[in-house]
């Protein structure tokens, strides 16, 4: 096995536009068509008045800003896979229009367990911290 071809404190960027196509296929994808995502109406009587995206939505945004962060490291003697997300929370609502930012950072790398850890904030276009998540990448040698 090599150095870990990831250092503390790198990481990576990812930034969209939640649009209602994001929002409609999700919840075909997942069949969760919960009225909080799906219906204005409902949502318009809310103490929110909107409808907003599904947490999990933004749990997919952190697995993509997650591969951006060792895109790099594909040529390496190992395959970095995910084994898990915890301290997942959804702080603030993100609605329909919503811009969000994720930062990806790494946190710990623990050779002995061949584990990274990194440190995920998901801000809105207010730079209203919304989401946060700690990742955890297992690096599993390549076959030769």
């Amino acid at each position: 096995m090599t150095d870990f071809l990831v250092n503390v404190g790198e990481g990576a960027r990812f930034r969209k536009t939640v649009a209602e196509s994001d929002v409609y296929q999700f919840a075909g994808i997942t069949g969760d068509f919960s009225p909080n995502h799906v219906d204005q109406v409902y949502m318009e009587r809310s103490a929110y008045g909107k409808r907003m995206a599904h947490g999990a939505l933004l749990v997919g945004f952190m697995s993509t800003v997650s591969t951006l962060a060792i895109a790099h490291t594909r040529d390496g003697d190992e395959t970095p896979v995910a084994v898990g997300f915890d301290r997942i929370r959804f702080l603030k609502p993100v609605f329909l229009g919503d811009t969000v930012t994720l930062d990806y950072r790494f946190t710990a790398i623990d050779p002995a367990r061949r584990r990274s850890t990194a440190s995920i904030e998901v801000t809105n276009q207010h730079d209203e911290l919304v989401a946060v998540a700690t990742h955890i990448l297992q690096w599993v040698p390549n076959a030769n």
